[in-house]
């Protein structure tokens, strides 16, 4: 079984409606996420998103694959090395 690994999920979201969905993928992954926090940046009209999981690294992949797929979103993961 593939060890857990701390990490951050990184999106912005530039199409609002493209947040359904994306909501809808965080549920999916629920039980790895530790915390969440979003902030709409109105100026530039988008939304940062930014996740913390605690999760084996290919679901990890799996959801920033899923997040990023979407239109007007872009996705970035950062590991932790422990």
């Amino acid at each position: 079984m593939e060890e857990n690994r701390l990490c951050v999920l990184s999106a912005v979201v530039e199409d609002r409606s493209s947040a359904g969905k994306l909501n809808e993928y965080l549920s999916e992954y629920g039980e790895y996420i530790v915390g969440r926090m979003g902030i709409p940046y109105r100026e530039r009209g988008v939304s940062v998103l930014c996740v913390v999981l605690d999760a084996p690294a290919a679901a990890v992949n799996a959801l920033t694959g899923k997040i990023g797929s979407l239109n007007g979103v872009t996705a970035k993961t950062l590991f932790g090395k422990m």
